[in-house]
């Protein structure tokens, strides 16, 4: 049995691209990959960041996976050439620490995806898609996260350049829940920013280049989509502004927000561009307050030293506890065989009691009850320490022991 992952995640394509890869109807996905991909147990981890399989399989194939995916995503297979990764077993084992540990977010240390790890097993769950193997890899990958991050404090502070100007925003704004929050860009600083809106359960309005990409961003990540033409000349309805774009040239002039700021008092503007695209002049016009990129950034140092500091702490418990993992998935695949075993002797043992109980003429049912016992005690003896040893071995990869023991015990697997 293997366990593997395939996933398409924002290390290797923009948010853009990555939302074509989502799936829009879950319980769809479940049924799709259950007929069609091959696959035995499977839970499927979908985030703004990431689009995640994981599977346990004895025939797999990335192929049928990638077949299956794109049918449900309405892409060709070739689209998945640059973007799809493909691991197994320790690899996987690995990754979902990492991952439940915050060492493969974009933000380092960031809290969000252990609480969506946990739904999406839970999901799995629900639907029958995930099994003995799957359960136990992530029942234990989330108690191992959750260690991490207490031990090492990872996930304390604000620290992206986004969660950090929402953060600079509350600060500066009063009862920020009550203003009109617009956010222009749809990149990745402008997704560090929708995330951290929609945590602190702060509603707001996204606008880009185009109403597709903006109506895109929104369903993936939160927001409302606006059309950019009505923004670039309706400032004025908006008290906070974050602009996170690549324009090479000012979207946000001297002259548009001078112009709005005539039926206003107040609006903070937060420019997470770089380039700039918010006119420096801006922050001489009464009422505005300001903060650009490099003010946010050397905020975000400060803690970003922090949690990188604990980087090595939080590797180092993963290694450890990759071990002991790794032992118990091994265990997993000698089970079925034990309790074949321990099945096949029971029967053996019930049919020589009951041929002994008719020949002894015993109706006493305390009598019988004693005798059933003895039975039981007597195969648990003998069995026991064979069944254990057979475990650990499997648990330290001894195949040459196992072969033996389903030699020995005259052992065939059956098909589930």
């Amino acid at each position: 049995m293997k366990i593997i992952n395939a996933r398409v995640t924002f290390r290797s394509s923009p948010i853009h691209v990555l939302e074509k890869f989502t799936f829009k109807d879950v319980e769809s996905a479940y049924e799709s990959f259950r007929k069609h991909a091959g696959l035995k147990e499977f839970v499927i981890l979908q985030t703004c960041n990431r689009v995640e399989i994981f599977g346990s399989t004895d025939d797999f194939s990335a192929e049928k996976i990638k077949k299956t995916w794109a049918s449900l995503s309405g892409l060709d297979e070739i689209a998945f050439k640059e973007n799809f990764e493909v691991e197994q077993d320790e690899q996987v084992f690995e990754h979902l620490l990492k991952l439940t540990s915050g060492l493969d977010s974009m933000v380092l240390g960031e809290e969000q995806i252990l609480g969506q790890i946990k739904d999406s097993i839970a999901e799995a769950r629900e639907v029958r898609a995930s099994g003995e193997h799957l359960n136990t890899l992530f029942d234990k990958a989330i108690r191992i996260g959750t260690r991490v991050r207490n031990s090492t404090g990872i996930s304390r502070g604000t620290i992206s350049v986004g969660s950090m100007a929402v953060k600079l925003a509350e600060e500066n704004i009063d009862d920020m829940k009550s203003k009109k929050i617009l956010l222009i860009g749809t990149g990745e600083a402008a997704t560090l920013v929708a995330k951290s809106l929609k945590k602190r359960d702060y509603s707001f309005f996204v606008t880009s280049r185009t109403m597709e990409r903006s109506k895109a961003f929104a369903e993936t990540v939160g927001g409302t989509p606006i059309e950019f033409e009505d923004v670039l000349d309706g400032f004025s309805n908006y008290d906070v502004l974050f602009v996170a774009t690549i324009a090479p040239y000012f979207l946000v002039t001297y002259e548009r927000i001078e112009q709005a700021m005539k039926d206003k008092k107040g609006m903070m503007i937060l420019d997470l561009s770089n380039p700039r695209t918010v006119d420096e002049k801006v922050a001489t016009i009464h009422g505005i307050k300001m903060m650009n990129l490099d003010q946010i950034a050397e905020m975000v140092d400060k803690n970003l030293r922090h949690r990188s500091s604990q980087r090595a702490g939080a590797e180092k418990i993963i290694s450890e506890e990759m071990y002991v993992l790794r032992a118990h998935m091994k265990r997993l695949e000698v089970e079925p065989t034990v309790k074949e075993i321990f099945r096949d002797i029971d029967v053996r043992r019930v049919k020589e009691l009951q041929k002994a109980l008719s020949m002894l003429g015993e109706k006493d049912a305390e009598k019988i009850k004693i005798i059933v016992d003895l039975t039981k005690a007597v195969v648990e003896g003998i069995i026991s320490e064979p069944m254990n040893n057979l475990r650990r071995a499997s648990e330290h990869s001894d195949d040459e022991l196992l072969k033996a023991a389903s030699k020995l015990f005259d052992y065939k697997k059956k098909d589930a």
